[in-house]
């Protein structure tokens, strides 16, 4: 496929089923806690084609290169910088192998995750120097054939913008999701709105903005509701429930039967791309693709009807400051502004 495939794909559909983890199945691989899933591109390709095999044979119409720390910053803790470029362009190579396999069309997205350091003035990385990280692992991912380079898990609004400029310098279109946690900020405390608000500033805008992770598919969901009206397309990838340790390995709490009802909403709510991700497996794939192609579109939900479905919110406060507190009066009405 060619750059152009995400965007076909976007304009000709309903929605997009994106994939599910990488980090969770990695680790149920065989991946020890500390190492560098990134290595294995090299180390280990055969395991890396069956993490992408999974959600297209599940049914995803896009899935994420296994590069989310395959920038200098991050390769540095292994004595790894200097294979940035090579790492993410092996990544990519995998991906586009599969993905050209597939008897469909389907998406090889570069993933780009932080680089791990804090942004200039509260920290010491430089916009340039973040620039001149994310655009190595942009001309990697270009070089191994990603359509479109995927920014995910940034709490940061400098890095964010960092790696857009990357991706101009790159001549590649991206997309980008922020990790929204307790209370609907991220973690250097971005809300929903402002980020929808910020998006449409930048000069190479992204084709499409969301988020991803944070703490659990409500949340997710409230946070896809805050962003409002926008032209663009949105991004949801929720993570499958609560992580829970068990013989050795992580399991997430969410059913199939949950992130079925998770993609829906999702759809409902407004998102275009609708995925999982931390905990979400091939088996929550199928059967989100199978409740996207058979339920019907419904209104878009309230607020009641997304914690009745998966839960209750991890905090009352929604990031924006109108519902914190718990009075029932404050919060309904910011429910009713949300429907």
């Amino acid at each position: 496929m060619t750059s152009n495939t995400f965007t076909k794909l976007l304009a000709d559909r309903d929605w997009i089923l994106a994939d599910g983890a990488t980090g969770t199945e990695l680790f149920n691989m065989g991946l020890s806690s500390g190492d560098a899933p990134e290595l294995w591109n090299a180390n280990h390709p055969e395991k890396i084609k069956a993490l992408y095999s999974g959600p297209v044979n599940a049914g995803s119409d896009l899935f994420l290169t296994n590069s989310f720390g395959s920038n200098a910053s991050r390769l540095k803790l292994h004595s790894a910088e200097a294979r940035a470029f090579e790492l993410s362009k092996l990544a990519a190579e995998i991906g586009r192998e599969v993905a050209d396999a597939a008897d469909r069309p389907v998406v090889v997205a570069g993933s780009m995750g932080p680089t791990g350091e804090i942004m200039a003035p509260m920290g010491e990385l430089t916009h340039e120097l973040a620039v001149e990280m994310f655009h190595e692992q942009a001309e990697g991912l270009k070089a191994g054939g990603a359509d479109v380079l995927w920014v995910e898990t940034i709490s940061a609004w400098e890095e964010y913008k960092a790696a857009a400029e990357a991706a101009k310098l790159a001549d590649m279109p991206w997309s980008g999701t922020m990790s929204f946690d307790t209370a609907g900020r991220t973690m250097m405390g971005i809300t929903a709105p402002q980020m929808a608000a910020k998006v449409e500033r930048l000069s190479h805008a992204p084709l499409a903005f969301g988020a991803n992770c944070g703490v659990g598919s409500a949340d997710l969901l409230r946070t896809i509701l805050g962003f409002g009206e926008t032209p663009k397309y949105v991004i949801a990838k929720g993570n499958a429930g609560i992580p829970k340790y068990h013989d050795g390995h992580i399991h997430y709490d969410g059913t199939p039967e949950l992130m079925a009802d998770y993609a829906c909403l999702a759809r409902d709510a407004g998102a275009k791309i609708i995925g999982g991700c931390c905990g979400t497996t091939p088996e929550h794939l199928r059967q989100m693709r199978e409740a996207l192609e058979t339920r019907p579109r419904g209104p878009k939900p309230t607020l009641e009807a997304i914690s009745s479905a998966l839960g209750e919110f991890s905090s009352a406060d929604d990031g924006t400051g109108e519902a914190s507190g718990a009075g029932p009066a404050r919060r309904n009405r910011r429910r009713r502004s949300a429907a």
